[in-house]
């Protein structure tokens, strides 16, 4: 795994080894991930990834963050809670060398407590396949102040996500047996 583009391109991560199969550790691929990040640049979510605050659920080796790091977004907050993969993305971070434009968050994504930070406007869940958890910590994040009334929401899945009140689901992508949908939200109050 690599970074794909920006500033920190070709720039190689952690090698996740076996991974953590309790923790469903599942990186995004580099074709899916430079497939994101063209769909992200293409003109229709108008670029949100410069100068972006990132949240990035479920993060992982922290992939997803780190490119969008690498193509301007100014902050990433990561959530995981997962061992191995904490340990793979703080060894992510360091070889990036963006700790000073990073929050790693080391608990479960559906029990966040409120932000007294700033909202991301970029939100990339990526929850273990065939879970609610998703929809769970996309309503945790919501509620506890996560997430701006203007942010974009990518959501990586092995189907697309179900209808939540709130959320708007606006495009989605198949990639072999990932979906990738991309949703804003529609009404922040009926999101709350």
């Amino acid at each position: 795994m690599r970074i794909i583009g920006g500033r920190f391109k070709g720039l190689g991560l952690a090698a996740i080894g076996k991974g953590d199969t309790a923790a469903h550790l599942r990186p995004t691929t580099d074709r899916v991930r430079e497939s994101l990040f063209n769909i992200l640049a293409g003109g229709k979510f108008d670029d949100p990834v410069e100068e972006a605050i990132v949240l990035d659920l479920f993060a992982g080796t922290g992939a997803l963050g780190l490119e969008a790091l690498s193509r301007g977004a100014k902050h990433v907050t990561f959530v995981e809670s997962g061992r191995v993969a904490q340990n793979l993305l703080e060894t992510n971070i360091a070889k990036a060398r963006v700790g000073s434009d990073t929050l790693v968050m080391r608990q479960d994504a559906t029990r966040l407590q409120r932000n007294n930070g700033k909202p991301a406007n970029l939100v990339f869940l990526d929850p273990p396949y065939g879970t609610e958890l998703g929809e769970r910590a996309l309503r945790r994040t919501s509620d506890m102040g996560w997430i701006a009334k203007d942010a974009l929401i990518v959501w990586e899945d092995e189907k697309q996500p179900p209808s939540l009140d709130g959320f708007e689901w606006l495009d989605a992508r198949r990639f072999g047996k990932t979906w990738l949908t991309f949703g804003a939200v529609k009404d922040i109050s009926s999101a709350l």
